[in-house]
């Protein structure tokens, strides 16, 4: 599976891969371009179909994704990298970190859990965009779950939402499919990388239960809650999100 990239900082820095949620695509982490850029060579990539990545050829799964980023790092002869997730990003990164250990320097999992809401649920969802043929569909409920109330109709929530509603339905199925087919608990042990955990004190979706499973699931994870934030606190809540990030990672080159 190819995916599509843009990679910025300075040449020679860590790596630094940028893993976004569902429905959305390398912009979401603009928020975080000018801070994490002079500290690391960031990559940032598209999910399948999202973006300007190609529609999925075959079924998508996270273990597919995270296939599609390793590709990314052998285009770039990275041998190793740093990895920062949200939401099915946090899958995708929390898979490597179990099943590519050779390739990860340390992990910073936000908004995500290693099994996320119900399956069905979000097969549920998957269906509704496939008949309505868009995932506009979606874009209220979404809305509700990735921003606060006094969040919601700012400019930058309303660009993410604009950004929702313009992915391909098809693609936006597959992996929501994919996030509702993963579920890493039983495997949280082999994850060896030094890990934070970041979720919004208001995240719907991502409850403390979640949370607990991940830091006590994975040797040594430690957990950093964004006050004011719901799922997607790296756009609410910019700069408590990339202090936390910084803190953890500036010992990551090797």
């Amino acid at each position: 599976m190819k995916l599509s990239y843009a990679v910025e900082g300075i040449p020679g820095s860590p790596f630094l891969v940028l893993s976004p949620s569902l429905g959305t695509t390398t912009m979401l982490f603009e928020p975080q371009e000018g801070i994490l850029a002079p500290h690391f060579r960031m990559v940032r990539h598209d999910l399948p179909g999202h973006g300007h990545s190609r529609p999925p050829e075959e079924p998508v799964s996270v273990e597919s994704i995270a296939n599609g980023v390793l590709g990314v790092l052998d285009a770039l002869d990275a041998e190793r990298a740093s990895f920062c997730g949200v939401s099915l990003g946090g899958m995708v990164c929390m898979w490597l970190g179990a099943n590519a250990p050779q390739r990860v320097d340390r992990l910073v999992l936000a908004s995500t859990g290693a099994k996320l809401g119900r399956r069905e649920d979000f097969y549920a969802r998957a269906e509704l965009v496939r008949d309505a043929g868009s995932t506009a569909a979606v874009v209220d409920g979404v809305r509700e779950r990735w921003f606060t109330p006094a969040f919601r109709d700012s400019p930058a929530a309303l660009r993410i939402l604009e950004e929702l509603a313009a992915v391909p339905p098809d693609a936006y199925a597959a992996c929501c499919e994919a996030a509702g087919d993963f579920d890493l608990r039983a495997d949280l042990g082999k994850i060896a990388a030094p890990t934070l955990v970041v979720a919004g004190a208001d995240d719907p979706l991502v409850t403390p239960a979640v949370c607990e499973t991940l830091v006590d699931g994975i040797p040594g994870a430690r957990l950093t809650v964004i006050p004011e934030a719901a799922h997607l606190a790296n756009v609410e809540q910019p700069e408590a999100f990339d202090d936390a990030v910084i803190g953890h990672l500036e010992g990551s080159a090797r």
